[in-house]
């Protein structure tokens, strides 16, 4: 398999697992979710990521976010599932059962903690392409995984038979570029190419797509997309203004964590203010409670045109 074995492009939203306060899985409120990026016009989207806290869950409510999700998907964009672990055979169960569910394709990391050297990470995704056999991404998540993909390593990735995509979320963003330019050829490379520098390198190179945290501007995410396939450069550079003046009022550099509080708690808090389907975090996360972080997140929005100013 190659990256001519899949249709994927476009913006895919990282969709956050809806928890209730007490921490049970929402699964009625991730339905809404899915059907409001159906409605946003999302060309697909990723769940049991970092967003999706698969981390918290355990291997049966993982199961249960993948089937909730193709369900509410219903065929109308792509659903990649997060199947990362330490052990290549729970990666094998959930790819098989996400797989089985009707999703279009999985997503795993290199495991965390561990701190694979480069000839164990391919060993890793060889043994995983093996036991998979279908569409798998790689995940590049350094900040979880402490490995980051460099361009060498992702060269080798590359052509491993499974492989038909790459989710870098590297913030080296040099590297992230050089990575691209090498491995497009053989894989889809979705990353952070919704800025002024990425606009030119799609102008000039080309790019996939990118898989971001949720999607708290809405239609605008795949608008951007369709502009590029559409050739519509001056429209995608507007745009891109608008994306990298918000970035650092929300986000730590290299987005591994919210300004406010963890990834998933500040994106969740984001979501609602905006009216989005997004429940609540689970432990070990917490939710962001301080009353001036909260009214700084929304004056952001508002400054931003994302939120009206409240009466």
């Amino acid at each position: 398999m190659n990256r001519n074995d899949v249709d994927w492009a476009g913006y895919f939203p990282a969709v956050v697992t809806p928890f209730t306060e007490s921490g049970e899985l929402d699964t009625e409120t991730l339905g809404a979710l899915i059907e409001h990026y159906v409605d946003e016009g999302m060309h697909g989207v990723a769940v049991n990521g970092t967003c999706g806290e698969w981390f918290s869950q355990s291997e049966s409510e993982r199961m249960e976010v993948a089937e909730a999700a193709v369900g509410a998907a219903a065929g109308r964009l792509r659903v990649l599932v997060g199947c990362t672990s330490n052990r290549a055979e729970n990666v094998q169960r959930l790819a098989a059962h996400a797989i089985g569910a009707g999703a279009d394709g999985v997503l795993a990391s290199p495991p965390p903690y561990i701190k694979l050297f480069p000839n164990e990470v391919v060993a890793w995704y060889e043994e995983i392409s093996d036991l998979v056999r279908a569409p798998l991404v790689i995940y590049n998540w350094p900040h979880g995984t402490g490995v980051d993909i460099d361009s060498d390593l992702a060269d080798r990735l590359a052509d491993i038979d499974s492989v038909v995509a790459m989710k870098d979320s590297t913030p080296n963003v040099d590297q992230f570029f050089e990575t691209s330019r090498r491995v497009r050829d053989r894989v889809r490379v979705f990353g952070p190419y919704m800025s002024a520098t990425g606009v030119e390198v799609l102008r000039t190179e080309g790019g996939d797509g990118t898989i971001g945290g949720g999607s708290l501007a809405g239609r605008p995410d795949p608008t951007f997309w369709e502009n590029y396939w559409a050739g519509d450069f001056d429209a995608m550079a507007e745009y891109a203004v608008i994306t990298d003046r918000l970035f650092p009022k929300l986000w730590l550099p290299g987005g591994w964590a919210g300004i406010y509080g963890g990834y998933q708690s500040q994106l969740k808090e984001l979501m609602r203010m905006l009216g989005q389907p997004a429940g609540h975090v689970r432990r070990p996360r917490l939710p962001i409670t301080d009353p001036e972080a909260l009214s700084t997140m929304r004056a952001v929005l508002v400054e931003e045109g994302l939120l009206g100013v409240q009466p």
